[in-house]
């Protein structure tokens, strides 16, 4: 009988035991001792150089996205001498550039160094930013909405894939939901901020909006250059890492079925394995069902709550709500190991009250649970699609993908809260509500295909064929399973891995 790359748990051990590392064949950097490594301190030592730098930058991202729904409260509008529809029409222009752009971005990340490309795009963006200080027509502002998607494209998903090359997959969560609560942290303070930068109005001659992308954009190029210095790469070149410690990163992860984690060449096939497996589609169902909600909470919460000022400082609360939410979520993923049942608690009862709520103070509330449904479910969601895509360039390319498709919706729920919907917006409500429960089916269709997914592993139906299993006998004859020579023949469990990556029979999804 053939022995396969699904053997008995017996091989397994073998060559657990030959390598350190389950499954693989090569231990990384045999001659390195790791023995000495504190894996506590040295996961410490990886979120103070890695995480904190990535909120501020996401932090600044989202700050700079979402200025113009607050500069709008102070009469940019009338000075621009713009309507409605017209002001709706730049926001829609931001989304297409920063949403087809994102696979490409990705690719670049990965080839070059995340230290300069995503260093590059924060001080691209801080100077288109600026920029929109000194507006004075509606063509100017296409222009610089344009521009703006085209220099943020890449840096989400950028971000989610440079963690996702630092952590284990039952770590990621956590890390995710610490960089993204800058977003929520973004939402309230830029509501604090704008009350305060309109203060400024007629200083040098420009409004109090002006202002606003003025101070936001230079403090974006600013960081922007010190990001130089400060974004370390990957693992393996880490500086503020010991060589011991760099081996370990990449063992622990190669162990955690992310066989990548020691370098990985670009092949073309990695790119169409990702635009040919199932799981890219259904994670854009994911995304679509908070990326579009995300924008419109974003761009629109001020004017849902009420004018100027007053808006801007009552959106503060709702903004933590959704940090404490966006922590509590990431940490039980990690925690429970089932992310798939926390994308599917309740989450659609925050817009069914908007829609319905003729009280202020009953859509006030609603508004809260509405912060719940989205941004506790986008950690979450991160994570979960990170972790079940291995291969260093597929996992760039399906998360590009899944988040920069997902994105573009932001071109739909940018419009639809309409100044003539006020003050209730039925119409928006229910648009994104429609999301919601979108992003709720395909999480839901995720997670019983990745059960039964790894069910098939279980019984053996993806075993290939491994040849420096099988005795001599069983190489020369016709014996193997048709089955398993469908699921392919390779040489080692190692080539397997590297070639087929969540593929290969060996790999187990998480739930």
């Amino acid at each position: 009988m053939a022995l396969e790359a699904n053997v008995d748990s017996k091989a397994e051990d073998a060559v657990s035991r030959s390598t350190g590392v389950a499954g693989s064949d090569n231990l990384y950097c045999p001659d390195v001792d790791t023995s000495e490594v504190d894996e506590r301190k040295l996961l410490w030592k990886i979120d103070v150089h890695v995480i904190p730098w990535l909120a501020l930058l996401y932090f600044l991202n989202f700050l700079d996205r979402g200025s113009i729904g607050n500069a709008r409260l102070y009469n940019m509008e009338q000075d621009l001498h713009i309507s409605d529809k017209q002001y709706l029409i730049a926001l829609t222009v931001f989304f297409f550039p920063y949403a087809l752009f994102e696979p490409a971005s990705n690719v670049v990340l990965r080839r070059l160094r995340p230290s300069r490309w995503l260093s590059f795009m924060m001080l691209v963006w801080g100077i288109v930013m600026t920029c929109h200080g000194v507006l004075v027509n509606y063509g100017g502002l296409l222009s610089l909405r344009f521009l703006l998607g085209l220099a943020e494209a890449g840096l989400y998903p950028g971000i989610v894939f440079y963690i996702s090359c630092w952590y284990k997959r039952e770590e990621l969560g956590t890390r995710v939901a610490a960089f993204f609560t800058s977003a929520t942290i973004a939402g309230a303070f830029s509501g604090l901020l704008a009350a305060a930068i309109a203060n400024m109005n007629g200083i040098g001659g420009k409004p109090g909006w002006a202002w606003i992308f003025i101070l936001e954009g230079i403090f974006t190029v600013l960081m922007a250059i010190a990001s130089f210095w400060i974004i370390e790469d990957f693992p393996g070149s880490a500086k503020f890492l010991s060589e011991a410690e760099k081996v370990f990163v990449i063992r622990r992860l190669q162990a955690d079925l992310q066989f990548s984690a020691g370098g990985e060449k670009f092949k073309a096939q990695y790119i169409w394995q990702s635009l040919t497996d199932w799981k890219t589609y259904l994670a854009l169902g994911i995304y679509m069902g908070f990326d579009g909600p995300l924008f419109a909470f974003s761009l629109f919460t001020p004017t849902i709550i009420a004018k100027a000022t007053a808006a801007n400082l009552l959106s503060v609360p709702v903004y933590a709500w959704a940090c404490i939410m966006t922590c509590v979520s990431g940490y039980l993923g990690d925690r429970i190991g089932s992310r798939g049942y926390i994308n599917l608690y309740v989450r659609l009862v925050g817009y069914i009250i908007l829609i319905v709520s003729r009280n202020a103070a009953l859509s006030y509330f609603a508004v809260y649970l509405a912060a719940s449904a989205i941004y506790a479910t986008i950690p979450n969601s991160v994570a979960w699609v990170a972790s079940n895509v291995e291969g260093s360039y597929k996992r760039g390319v399906t998360l590009a993908i899944a988040i920069g498709i997902g994105n573009i919706n932001g071109a739909v729920t940018s419009n639809v809260y309409r100044s003539n919907d006020a003050p209730w917006y039925r119409l928006g409500h229910g648009i994104v509500l429609a999301y919601i429960a979108i992003g709720f089916f395909c999480s839901l269709a995720f997670m019983i295909l990745l059960r039964r997914e790894n069910s098939r592993r279980q019984n053996g139906e993806r075993d290939e064929v491994i040849d420096n299993l099988l005795d001599e006998v069983t190489k020369d004859t016709d014996s193997l399973s048709a089955q398993a020579q469908k699921n392919g023949r390779y040489e080692s469990v190692d080539a397997a891995r590297r070639d087929k990556g969540d593929r290969w029979s060996g790999f187990r999804y998480t739930l």
